[in-house]
C-alpha cells in the first residue's frame, strides 16, 4: 500500500489545502500525536499492563489504533514511527503469556526483545527502562526472541505435560491434550485458555478434530475415546475400547470413522453414528509387534497408515479391513527402512506419498501405491512429529527444533529454533505451525515470515553450564556442542572458544585468581585452560565415567570433580595428580560446592542425598536427606552457615550446615530446579528451572523478589561478584545477562 505522503503528493494544491484545514483531520492528527506519545512511554505501558482490566491484551490492541490513522499528515506519523510502534507491539505480543502471569517482568521482557534494534525511539524506551527503581530483572544484552521473526506468540499457563495438539478448522483455536487428564481450547489471538474438557480418568494422549470443526475426539490411557461437541462444549459420548491405552487417533475426511491405535499393537476402526451418539467397532487391525505411535488416513478415506514402535509402517484398507502393504524397502531393510521406532506419520493432500518420522533421526518419504521408499531426509535428532502443508509442498518435522522441507527439491528450506517439540499442527490456511513442547508451552510460528531464522546464538546446542570469573569481566559457558566459550560481559561478544573435549562439556569452574578454567566432560576427562591465551594446559584423567561437576577450593590449590562413576576426586592443580577419592554415593555425583573456608566439600547425587565431606581428613561428615527426587544443584552461603539445594521435585531446600538439618523449603518452580547460586553478600538465592524461569529469593524472609522467564528451558545460572549481574544458560544455546534492579550492588 502506498504511504500517505505518496498519495498526498499526487493531489492538487487545493485538495491538499482542504485536507490540511479540515477540522476532523486536525482532531485526528492530535489524536495520533497523543497516541504515539503514550505508546512510546514506558510508564504508560507499565501502568496499562498492571492496572488495566484486560492488561497486556488491551495494550496490544491499543497499538492497532495506528492503523486507523494511515492518511494523517502529522510529521511524527511516518513509516519509521509506525515500524517502531509495531516492534513494541510485537515484543509485547511475544511476552503476553508471561506478563499475564507476572506483570513485574515487563522491563526484562521488553529490553530482552528490543535491544536488537537501533531506532532512536526504541533507544528512548530502553533508556526509560534502565532508570527503573523497582526491584526487577532487566536484560543487559539482546537475548530473547525479537519481534519480526517467525515466532508469533507463545501460549503458556500449561500446568502439565502436553501430549498432542490439533487445530480447529477456523484457524482461531487449538485444542490440546494433556497428561493431567484434560483437554484445553486456546485462543490463538488472545493467548487465553477458553475452555477445559474434563472427563478422562487418565492421561489424554491424542486428539483429532472433524473436518467441519464440530467435534473433537480424544484418546486416553483410560482405554476410552471421548467425543466432545465444540459448539456446546460438552461431552457427546464415550467409546469404551476395553483393550489397552489408546496412543493415536485420526478421523476420516467424511467424519464417518475414527481409527485408533493401541498399546497392545492393534488398531480399531469405529463407525460413528452422530444421530444416536454411539459408535460400533467395524474392524480390528492386527499385525504390528509393538504399540502404535501414530495413525493417518488418506484424503479419500480409503486407507489408514499406522506407525509403530516395531519400526514399521502398515497400510490398511478401510473398505475390506485387510492389510494392504507394509512400508519396507524391497532392498536391504537395514539401509532403507527405519532402524528405530516410528513416531509420526502424515499423508500428502494428493494421497500419493506417506511421510514418516522416526527415533532413528530420519524422515522417509514413501510412494503409497507401490510401497517403495522414495527418499530419506536427514538432519534431526529423534523425529517426534510430522505434518504436511495443505498445498502439499512442504513437510514440517519436529524434534529439538522444527524443520521445514521442500518435497519437490527434497531439501531443507529452513529451521525454526524452537523448544523441544513433542507435537505439531498446521492451520488449514497453511500460514501457521503450532508446536507443543515438553516445556509445557505452545508456540505459534509464521511459515510465511521473511525472517525464518532467529538471530543466532554462538553455541549450536544447549548451554549446559555457565560461570562468571571472579573479576566479573567474563562469562564461561559450556555446551552440548562440545565447546566452551568465554564471553566479554561488557561487549557481549565471544573472547575465546575452547575446543578439545571429544564429548559434551558438562562442568566448568574458574580459579580464584582468574588465571585458569577447569572443565569436565562426558569424555571422562578434566581439562585445564589458560584463560587469557585460551590454550589447553593439561588434562586430568582418572574417572571411569563422565565428569559431571567441578569446583575449586578458594585458595586455588585443589580441584574437586564429581562423576557418574559415583565418586568425587580431589586433584592437586599444581602437580596435576589425584590427592584422594571420596566414595559413598549410590548413584552419579552431579554437583559439588566448596565452603568459603575450604574445609568442606558438599556433593549432591542422583541418589536424592547431599553429603558433606571433610577436605582435611578425606572423610564423610554427614548426609542430608529430604528431597523426593534427584538433587540437581547445590550452593553454600559465603559464611558457610547454610547449604541450598535444588531438585527434580521442583523445590529448593535450605539446610543448616552446622546442625546438619533441614531448615525450610522454597516452593514456586513448576518443574525441575537445575541450578542454584548465591549472591556474595549471602542475602539472595538465585535458581533456574526447566519451567523456563529464573527466580531470586530473599533468604531471610523467604520471598521471591524478582523473576525472569525465557523462551526456552534454563539449565544453569551464575551470579557475578557485584551480586546484581546474573547469567543464565538456555536450551536454545543463548545466554541471558540480567541485572537485578532495585538492589544495591556489592562493592
Amino acid at each position: 500500500m502506498s504511504s500517505f505522503a505518496e498519495k498526498f503528493a499526487q493531489l492538487s494544491l487545493s485538495d491538499q489545502r482542504t485536507i490540511l484545514i479540515d477540522p476532523r483531520v486536525k482532531a485526528k492528527i492530535g489524536k495520533w500525536k497523543s497516541l504515539y506519545k503514550r505508546l512510546t512511554d514506558f510508564d504508560f505501558i507499565d501502568a496499562k499492563v498492571k492496572h488495566s482490566d484486560f492488561g497486556v491484551q488491551a495494550l496490544i490492541e491499543d497499538y492497532d489504533l495506528i492503523d486507523d490513522t494511515k492518511f494523517f499528515t502529522h510529521p511524527e506519523y511516518n513509516d519509521q514511527t509506525v515500524k517502531v510502534l509495531k516492534l513494541i507491539q510485537g515484543a509485547l505480543r511475544l511476552s503476553a503469556h508471561i506478563l499475564i502471569q507476572d506483570t513485574k517482568q515487563l522491563a526484562g521482557q521488553l529490553s530482552g526483545r528490543l535491544l536488537y534494534f537501533d531506532a532512536p525511539e526504541i533507544k528512548d524506551v530502553l533508556q526509560q527502562i534502565s532508570q527503573i527503581k523497582t526491584i526487577c530483572l532487566r536484560t543487559l544484552i539482546a537475548s530473547l526472541t525479537p519481534p519480526g521473526t517467525a515466532l508469533v506468540r507463545t501460549l503458556g499457563g500449561h500446568s502439565d505435560q502436553m501430549n498432542a495438539v490439533a487445530v480447529i478448522p477456523d484457524s482461531k483455536y487449538v485444542i490440546c491434550a494433556y497428561q493431567n487428564k484434560t483437554l484445553k481450547i486456546w485462543d490463538l489471538d488472545t493467548v487465553k485458555e477458553e475452555f477445559i474438557f474434563v472427563g478422562h480418568t487418565d492421561s489424554v494422549n491424542a486428539v483429532a478434530v472433524t473436518r467441519d470443526g464440530k467435534y473433537a475426539i480424544s484418546a486416553s490411557d483410560d482405554k476410552t475415546l471421548k467425543v466432545w461437541d465444540l459448539h456446546t462444549l460438552k461431552e457427546k459420548f464415550t467409546i469404551s475400547c476395553h483393550s489397552s491405552s489408546v496412543y493415536a487417533i485420526t478421523v476420516t475426511p467424511d467424519s464417518k470413522y475414527v481409527i485408533s491405535g493401541f498399546l497392545d499393537a492393534t488398531l480399531k476402526v469405529w463407525e460413528l453414528n452422530w444421530d444416536l451418539d454411539t459408535a460400533k467397532e467395524k474392524f480390528t487391525f492386527s499385525g504390528h509387534t509393538s504399540w502404535v505411535n501414530a495413525v493417518a488416513v488418506t484424503p479419500d478415506g480409503k486407507y489408514a497408515i499406522s506407525a509403530s514402535r516395531d519400526q514399521t509402517l502398515k497400510v490398511w484398507n478401510l473398505n475390506s479391513g485387510k492389510l494392504q502393504l507394509t512400508l519396507i524397502s524391497h532392498r536391504s531393510r537395514s539401509l532403507n527402512s527405519h532402524s528405530r521406532p516410528v513416531n509420526a506419520v502424515a499423508v500428502t493432500p494428493d494421497g500419493k506419498y506417506v511421510i514418516s518420522g522416526s527415533s532413528d533421526k530420519t524422515l522417509k518419504v514413501w510412494d503409497l501405491e507401490s510401497g517403495k521408499l522414495e527418499f530419506t531426509l536427514k538432519d534431526h535428532r529423534s523425529v517426534n512429529a510430522v505434518a504436511v502443508t495443505p498445498d502439499g509442498k512442504y513437510v514440517i518435522s519436529a524434534s529439538n527444533n522444527i524443520k521445514v522441507w521442500d518435497l519437490e527439491s527434497r531439501s531443507k528450506l529452513f529451521t525454526l529454533d524452537s523448544h523441544s517439540v513433542k507435537t505439531i499442527g498446521i492451520t488449514p490456511d497453511g500460514k501457521y505451525v503450532i508446536s507443543g513442547s515438553w516445556d509445557n508451552t505452545l508456540k505459534v510460528w509464521d511459515l510465511q515470515s521473511t525472517k525464518q531464522k532467529f538471530i543466532l546464538s554462538e553455541h549450536s546446542d544447549w548451554v549446559h553450564i555457565v560461570t562468571v570469573t571472579p573479576n566479573g569481566k567474563y562469562v564461561i559457558s559450556g555446551s552440548w556442542d562440545k565447546t566452551l566459550k568465554v564471553w566479554d560481559l561488557q561487549t557481549g561478544k565471544v573472547f575465546h572458544t575452547l575446543t578439545g573435549h571429544s564429548n559434551l562439556v558438562n562442568a566448568v569452574a574458574v580459579t580464584s585468581d582468574g588465571k585458569y578454567v577447569i572443565s569436565g566432560s562426558w569424555d571422562k576427562t578434566l581439562k585445564v585452560w589458560d584463560l587469557q591465551s585460551g590454550k589447553e594446559e593439561f588434562t586430568l584423567n582418572g574417572h571411569g565415567e563422565s565428569v559431571n561437576t567441578v569446583a575449586i577450593t578458594p585458595n586455588g590449590k585443589y580441584v574437586i570433580s564429581g562423576s557418574s562413576d559415583k565418586t568425587l576426586k580431589v586433584w592437586d592443580l599444581q602437580s596435576g595428580k589425584e590427592k584422594f577419592t571420596f566414595s559413598g554415593h549410590r548413584k552419579s555425583v552431579d554437583a559439588v560446592a566448596v565452603t568459603q573456608d575450604g574445609k568442606y566439600v558438599i556433593s549432591r547425587s542422583g541418589d536424592k542425598t547431599l553429603k558433606v565431606w571433610d577436605l582435611q581428613f578425606g572423610k564423610e561428615k554427614f548426609t542430608f536427606r529430604g528431597h523426593r527426587y534427584q538433587v540437581n544443584a547445590v550452593a553454600v552461603t559465603p559464611d558457610a552457615k547454610y547449604l541450598i539445594s535444588g531438585s527434580n521435585d521442583t523445590t529448593l531446600k535450605v539446610w543448616d550446615l552446622q546442625l546438619g538439618q533441614e531448615l525450610f523449603t522454597f516452593r514456586g518452580h513448576g518443574e525441575s530446579v537445575n541450578a542454584v547460586a548465591i549472591t556474595p553478600n549471602g542475602k539472595y538465592v538465585i535458581s533456574c528451572s526447566l519451567d523456563t524461569t529464573l527466580k531470586v529469593w530473599n533468604l531471610q524472609n523467604r520471598d521471591v523478589i524478582a523473576s525472569f522467564t525465557g523462551d526456552y528451558r534454563f539449565y544453569r545460572c551464575a551470579v557475578a561478584p557485584d551480586g546484581v549481574t546474573i547469567v543464565v544458560g538456555e536450551e536454545s544455546g543463548r545466554l541471558h545477562v540480567l541485572r537485578l534492579e532495585g538492589v544495591e550492588a556489592s562493592p
